[in-house]
């Protein structure tokens, strides 16, 4: 499939979902038989960068209804198509899109500056960089599906760009998921052994990437959660698109940290902590939490898990979680008023 045109469409058939709808959800496969996940590709711009948008959902041939709309937000060392709508060969049920497409949910990504499909330019493409690539993209999902604050699941560096466009449009997200998130990072071992290359990371806007890059970051923290093939296959489609990563959000996480203040996320919060994670401290994180201000907010250990859940051998309970929340009914006051 080429991804360079704008809006163009790929469908995915009803008999290859029906073969594999079980073994993706552990359960009878939800629209398999009724209908087809529909992939569209869109671009914006952000002054002269072009940025990359991707979107998945389910098409039924029930009369259309309106499904709800989630964001997923990358991380540092690779590209949102990449990661979130990964295709390993032999072993099916990796892509998320597709999982929560089949599960009801209208499901969008974006490659950020510098990342995947999207212009690589000599920037940092640090965190206020990516949150200003968060609102371009969500005015495009807000033209395209009349939403204006969709549910947004974040990991690693995402989460960091999403807390920090939360903290500036804090009603342009609907719920928003932590996930690898990094408040203080004080302890963790990933975060001390960036500040320990930080020089490094201030001599170059980028990094070079290579095979390896993409088996440490499933090897670091419990290489027994992840299938080996994992690692291949995102290494496979992030390397056709270029071998340079942007240091941006490294160097960030290494020198200014916190920069996510939990007391302006004034919407339902999710954290998720995998069993382990070097990005973060339990102790941090259980702070970052007590200081949410909406008391629906969720705290979640999950464990067989480590960084990177979502393409953990366990991904389900990653997913269930996520699902969870999402579909979490909302709040009435006594007079019939939304409260949340």
């Amino acid at each position: 499939m080429t991804r360079n045109s704008l809006s163009r469409r790929t469908v995915l058939g009803c008999a290859a979902l029906a073969g594999v709808g079980q073994a993706l959800l552990g359960g009878p496969a939800i629209g398999a038989a009724r209908g087809r996940i529909v992939a569209e590709e869109h671009w914006v711009t952000k002054g002269d960068v072009r940025l990359y948008v991707y979107r998945k959902r389910m098409i039924d041939e029930a009369p259309a209804t309106a499904k709800p709309v989630v964001f997923l937000v990358h991380g540092s060392s690779f590209s949102g198509s990449g990661g979130y709508d990964l295709q390993v060969p032999g072993h099916p049920g990796y892509s998320m899109m597709d999982n929560f497409a089949q599960r009801g949910f209208d499901v969008w990504t974006m490659d950020h500056e510098g990342y995947g499909r999207s212009t690589r330019t000599g920037s940092y493409s640090d965190i206020s960089s990516g949150a200003d690539d968060l609102a371009a993209a969500f005015a495009l999902v807000e033209r395209v599906t009349n939403v204006r604050a969709p549910m947004v699941y974040s990991q690693s560096g995402g989460a960091l760009r999403a807390g920090v466009f939360a903290m500036r449009e804090p009603d342009r997200i609907g719920r928003l998921i932590f996930d690898g998130f990094s408040y203080t990072g004080d302890g963790a071992p990933e975060i001390m052994r960036r500040r320990e290359r930080i020089e490094e990371y201030r001599k170059s806007s980028y990094r070079i990437a290579t095979v390896d890059t993409f088996r440490t970051i499933f090897s670091r923290d419990d290489p027994s959660t992840f299938e080996p093939a994992v690692a291949e296959a995102l290494a496979a489609y992030e390397l056709k698109l270029g071998n340079r990563v942007p240091n941006g959000t490294y160097l960030d996480m290494a020198t200014k940290l916190p920069l996510v203040d939990p007391k302006k996320l004034a919407m339902p919060v999710q954290l998720i902590r995998a069993a382990t994670d070097g990005n973060a401290t339990d102790e941090e994180l259980l702070t970052f939490f007590g200081l949410l201000p909406n008391k629906d907010k969720q705290f979640i250990f999950v464990s067989g898990v480590a960084h990177v859940a979502v393409l953990c051998t366990n991904r389900q309970r990653v997913f269930h979680t996520i699902e969870e929340f999402f579909r979490y009914p909302v709040g009435k006051s006594a007079e019939s008023g939304t409260v949340s």
